[in-house]
This record gives structure tokens, sequence and C-alpha cells, in this order.
């Protein structure tokens, strides 16, 4: 998404974005990890938020959280993810002023911001993983500190930030490579 917003990648390529995930925060299961590291006897544990959200939900807030509106359309291979508003308050906020033409200019000519490709399948796709992490939350009492908002929050700020640098690095006139392929 920072990439699109920012202008540096054209569109979104996913497989299914029914999969449902448990979505989480490395933070918290960080946190996780040492309190099972300073039990005195080993033993397994779920780490997991017990929260399912779709792929296609995950990546709508996504783009909303940075005044991006999406709406999907079509089945399968065919489903697209187009722009259909910008919230121009959050994405002056979140993206930055300079941006907003760009944006504008692209959801008049190309609206897609999502495609399916069906490399991105797994061949053995699991449609529902969820967590039960009550045996965490009991015997060691951990919890999640992130909500599925405050992960995208934290995932965004960071994101952008880091391909504003990218876009300075571009604009500069040198060479840059997509490190998350």
């Amino acid at each position: 998404m920072a990439r699109i917003a920012l202008g540096l990648q054209d569109c979104l390529y996913m497989g299914n974005l029914s999969s449902r995930r448990d979505w989480g925060h490395a933070k918290d299961y960080i946190r996780a990890m040492y309190l099972i590291l300073q039990q005195d006897q080993p033993d397994d544990y779920v780490i997991a938020t017990g929260v399912t959200t779709s792929i296609r939900e995950f990546i709508l807030k996504t783009f909303a959280a940075a005044g991006l509106d999406l709406e999907f359309s079509g089945e399968k291979e065919d489903e697209t993810g187009k722009l259909v508003n910008i919230n121009e308050t959050i994405f002056n906020e979140r993206i930055g002023k300079e941006y907003m033409d760009a944006i504008k200019l692209r959801m008049k000519n190309d609206p897609v911001m999502v495609r399916i490709d069906r490399n991105y399948y797994r061949p053995t796709e699991v449609d529902l993983l969820i967590g039960d992490s009550t045996k965490a939350r009991t015997k060691l009492g951990w919890q999640p500190g992130y909500d599925l908002e405050g992960l995208i929050e934290d995932m965004i700020t960071s994101d952008i930030q880091l391909m504003k640098k990218e876009t300075h690095i571009k604009n500069g006139g040198y060479k840059t490579f997509n490190y998350f392929e």
C-alpha cells in the first residue's frame, strides 16, 4: 500500500483473498516468547489473537488507514480492488500533500490497485487459520496488546516512512530495489 500510495508501485498482486488469518503483532509474539522462556519446565504453547480476518478485509483496512478506499469486484482470478475514493485529510496526513495529485490521476486513469495472480496461490491453501491461545493466556498471563487496527497502524507508519526514503533516493536519480518480493 505504501509503495502504491507513493507512486513506487502500480499494483498489489495477491493470491486467495478469501483466506482467513489470525493476524498478530510481532511485539506481542516476542513478549510471549520471553514469557515462555521464563518457565521452569519446557512446554508447548499456541500464541494467537483468536480473531480471524480475511486477507481481503486486511487489505481494505490497510488502504483505508492511508485514506484510500478500495472496492472489490469480480470473482476468483478476475477479482480486482479498485480505488473508489480518497479521504484527502487522512491521505495528506499519512502520505503527504505532495502525493495527492498523482494518486488522483491514478484513480482517474487506472484505479485498479489489487489484482489476483495465480502464482500467489498456495498449493496447500488453508482457508481458515485461527489459534487458541488459552493455555498461554492462563499459564503465562499473556494477552495480546495489539488489535488488528493497532497492527495495521504500526505497519503503515513504518512502511510509509521507509518508502518515502526510497522515493527520495529515486528522485535523486539512483536505482532502488524492491526488497519485498
